[in-house]
């Protein structure tokens, strides 16, 4: 092998691991931007009482919705993610107990999103009969 497909060798082999490298890190700020690190503020908690309006119980996480009065009349609907159906079935904790308490009101604890949003990771769900979900 000549001089000059040893340079053409190295180059390939440069440009491709560099493609790789570059791939790899945009691959992971996508998945960093989705979890909950990027997108929540962790240093701010909040505590809530409202109406559990829907379930959305879907991968990659459970979404639950709530709406509360803001206290000039009008009600806020509050999105707060938790985590996968999956890790719900391992702990026992159906389906079917949040959606029958659509309608009824229950009180949550989580973080807030970093842009303010009525949104929020769920940390603990207090349903009406007393019943305590803790899902961190």
């Amino acid at each position: 092998m000549n001089r000059q497909h040893v340079v053409a060798l190295t180059t390939s082999i440069g440009t491709r691991a560099a493609l790789v490298l570059g791939l790899a890190i945009v691959a992971s700020d996508g998945m960093m931007a989705h979890h909950s690190a990027a997108m929540f503020d962790l240093t701010q908690t909040f505590a809530l009482t409202g109406t559990l309006t829907k379930v959305d119980w879907r991968n990659p996480h459970v979404e639950v919705f709530v709406d509360l009065n803001n206290g000039a009349g009008d009600r806020d609907v509050w999105r707060l993610e938790t985590g996968a159906p999956s890790w719900f079935r391992n702990r026992s904790l159906p389906k079917a107990t949040l959606e029958q308490a659509i309608g009824q009101t229950v009180m949550v604890d989580g973080v807030r999103a970093k842009d303010g949003s009525p949104f929020g990771y769920l940390y603990r769900l207090v349903f009406v009969d007393g019943e305590v979900w803790e899902l961190r």
